[in-house]
């Protein structure tokens, strides 16, 4: 994920954590500053840490259980609104499924359990009053935690719960149509979030929606993509007209190619055809606006970390390849000849030609 960086790795997974966090984090305590000086804001920064590390510990709750299962998780990003863990993909089981989201759940359930065995209070008329400062930091991470817990339950994708919803649905329909109604249950919550959100004045609520209503819309296409794609071949989706950069060419080559193709993606070949890499818009983009001389060569911002598949291989590895961050595939022949390649839009645009 863009505008994050890497705190270290725990458990096998990367942890990340995304700059916008630190400005959450300056917010709450200029807010608290400017209510109580520093010993609030003090307090309710370490508040706000506590409860991602709490957050944290969900994510790898998932991560884990999906380990069981085979399941690697790449990395876990610390978001203002939570955590993400990238797992590869999710476990098509049902069960399995149901196991992977109750995970997360769960781990919030155990911190709470532990932080009122060591003296956390557990009156949940008192919850209201959670912002309070007579509130003390135990109680308040135990009543976040439950909170948190019962939240993630809300059966509408991609909450935990809405996983869970999905899962069995899936026992007695097709994952895709399961899929789609778990997202739009997801998408209504958002809706009902984001009217709250806008009545109260709260900015987080409607962030939050924002991202629900997303979230759900993409794992929707995702799994859609991912039934047509066990259905079809690499050479049945790849792109086999277009223009082609040669080592020799420049930027200027590159943003003339630009202006006279639709293409977003251009691969640079030798003269036998086997592919260097790719330039793509974005970094053509960055290139010219960060005043790199148009006479510099286009494999000076070129792609090398191309996957290659075969004519044969199946879609849904070249769509597995594209979730690692791959502008596009390449599709070679068997002497490494590039004779085209795939990208995510042309995928979408196959799964509305072939029906979903």
């Amino acid at each position: 994920m863009t505008w994050s960086f890497t705190l270290g790795r725990l458990f096998g997974s990367e942890l990340r954590v995304h700059v916008t966090f630190f400005l959450l984090l300056a917010w709450i305590g200029f807010a608290a500053y400017a209510e109580g000086g520093w010993p609030a804001a003090v307090e309710n920064v370490i508040f706000v840490v506590a409860l991602f590390a709490c957050v944290v510990a969900h994510e790898f709750g998932h991560a884990l259980m999906a380990r069981r299962y085979g399941i690697r998780t790449p990395d876990i990003t610390l978001l203002p609104i939570g955590g993400l863990a990238r797992l590869e993909r999710m476990p098509e089981k049902p069960t399995q499924e149901v196991m992977v989201a109750l995970a997360g759940p769960a781990v919030n359930i155990v911190i709470w359990g532990v932080l009122v065995v060591f003296g956390a209070g557990v009156q949940l008329d008192t919850m209201a009053e959670i912002d309070s400062a007579q509130i003390d930091l135990f109680t308040r991470l135990a009543y976040i935690n439950l909170f948190l817990a019962v939240f993630n339950m809300i059966p509408a994708f991609p909450m935990d719960g809405g996983r869970v919803f999905r899962a069995l649905l899936c026992m007695r329909m097709d994952r895709v149509k399961a899929t789609r109604m778990a997202a739009s249950a997801g998408q209504f919550v958002a809706i009902l979030f984001g009217f709250l959100g806008l009545s109260t004045g709260n900015p987080i609520l409607v962030l939050i929606a924002v991202f629900v209503f997303i979230a759900a819309n993409a794992e929707s296409q995702d799994v859609a993509m991912r039934a047509v794609a066990r259905r079809v071949l690499a050479r049945d989706a790849m792109i086999t007209s277009f223009e082609a950069l040669s080592p020799t060419d420049t930027l200027n080559t590159a943003a003339q190619a630009v202006i006279h193709t639709t293409q977003h993606e251009f691969p640079v070949l030798d003269y036998n055809g086997e592919l260097l890499g790719f330039v793509t818009r974005g970094q053509l983009f960055a290139a010219l606006a960060g005043d790199h001389p148009r006479s510099d060569p286009a494999t000076s911002i070129m792609e090398t970390d191309i996957p290659r598949v075969p004519l044969t291989a199946g879609l849904e590895t070249v769509l597995d390849a594209l979730h690692k961050g791959a502008p596009a595939i390449a599709v070679c022949t068997e002497s490494g000849r590039m004779v085209g390649y795939i990208t995510r839009e042309n995928i979408g645009e196959l799964m509305v030609i072939r029906g979903r």
